[in-house]
């Protein structure tokens, strides 16, 4: 499993589109993505599962959202 927890990008006002393709394109078989994030990021859900990926989506502490993609 690979975890990018894009909260500390966006807070410091960054973009993470990059760095989340980056550990999409790196996923092996089978392996899934966890998502870390400070709102529910439907766009990118939408985006990779387009992609033919499926997700879970739980809101956790604080208002954040932790999404797991797989393939």
């Amino acid at each position: 499993m690979a975890t990018l927890d894009a909260r500390p990008i966006i807070a410091a006002g960054e973009e993470p589109f990059d760095q989340i393709m980056a550990s999409v394109a790196s996923l092996k078989d089978n392996e899934e993505l966890v998502i870390l994030a400070p709102f529910e990021p439907v766009p990118l859900e939408g985006l990779l599962s387009s992609q033919g990926f499926s997700y879970d989506a739980v809101a956790i502490d604080n208002g954040d959202w932790q999404v797991t993609f797989r393939r």
